[in-house]
């Protein structure tokens, strides 16, 4: 009997109304992330990685819609709760958030005590506030920031960006979640450092026992950090699987596009042509189909199934369609 995933997304489709018009951000989204393990999503600006995050906390943007599907997170849909039931026993509480930008995140007026101290006071009003200080203290020094006590006692603009994204996976990590969402938190870091606090997330995954939805477009971060990998492009979920058959065995060409605009895959890199379509108006069937060099005219006309193409590999495509007819015993039907 196979386990129950931590986080299931099922069918997810959302819609942004603008002045110009509806803009489907996701278009039926699936995702699927087991106990304990770190799941990434991949896909190029514009695909509705960051979106698909702030949908499982509930954190919507203006005008949205949802339209189809649930967001099914220890067996509940997250869908069904209010933004009050979502505050008070998911934020923070059940699912930790690391953001993109920590400087953005961090107010510069207070210290990191009263911030990251607010949190604890909200979820766990019942411990003292020297437990909370230790638990801080503690935090901190397990994100291996120098002179922890001091640090509660610093503002923002004293630290350094690596310092400030430590004080992030921190603070997400206060009220003991058993899932956290790291939206791209190691863009804005040098190198040296986004290694650092790659080697950091995976330690503490570890230790504390949680599961991470780790958004980025980088494959490279992907291939150090995630068990296994969603691709999205267009607001849709293109292939899905273990992250080592992903990078060895592309089955989606928007994958293997991808992946050739490595510099670790490619000396001769090679962009994909075009561009993501708008969501006001996507292209009929396979969104992926104007860049698509395995582009056939029926890809314009129907959109593909997300099929399962390889042991735990589920891809949306034509050419999956192919192979799983290909290996079907001659007569027989679907």
């Amino acid at each position: 009997m196979t386990a129950e995933p931590l986080l299931d997304v099922k069918n997810l489709a959302l819609s942004v109304r603008t002045d110009e018009g509806v803009a489907q951000i996701l278009d039926h989204v699936e995702l699927s992330l087991p106990r304990g393990q770190i799941l990434g999503v991949v896909g190029e600006s514009g695909c509705g990685k960051s979106t698909l995050a702030r949908a499982v906390l509930g954190i919507f943007p203006k005008a949205a819609r949802i339209e189809t599907g649930e967001i099914r997170f220890e067996g509940e849909n997250l869908l069904s709760l209010s933004d009050a039931e979502m505050t008070r026993r998911v934020r923070g509480r059940r699912i930790g958030f690391i953001p993109q930008d920590p400087y953005l995140a961090l107010n510069p007026v207070f210290s990191i005590g009263a911030q990251l101290g607010a949190a604890l006071r909200f979820h766990a009003p019942q411990d003292s506030e020297a437990a909370r200080r230790a638990r801080l203290v503690n935090l901190l020094r397990r994100v291996q920031l120098p002179e922890p006590e001091a640090c509660l006692e610093r503002y923002p603009h004293q630290f350094s960006g690596g310092q400030r994204q430590r004080l992030m996976i921190a603070g997400a990590l206060a009220a003991a979640p058993v899932l956290l969402i790291a939206d791209e938190p190691t863009t804005a870091l040098d190198v040296t450092t986004q290694l650092q606090i790659l080697k950091l997330l995976k330690s503490l995954t570890q230790e504390f026992g949680v599961s991470m939805l780790f958004v980025t477009h980088d494959f490279g971060v992907v291939a150090q950090l995630c068990d296994a990998t969603t691709v999205m492009y267009a607001g849709q979920t293109v292939e899905t699987g273990p992250t080592a058959a992903l990078l060895t065995d592309p089955r989606h060409p928007y994958t293997e596009a991808l992946l050739a605009c490595h510099p670790d895959r490619s000396p001769a890199l090679s962009g994909i042509p075009g561009l993501v379509p708008s969501p006001l108006a996507p292209p009929p069937g396979c969104r992926f189909t104007p860049r698509c060099r395995h582009a056939v005219e029926s890809c314009s006309q129907r959109r593909p199934r997300l099929v399962l193409d390889a042991p735990s590999h589920l891809v949306s495509c034509r050419l999956a369609d192919a192979r799983q007819a290909s290996q079907q015993p001659q007569g027989a039907t679907a």
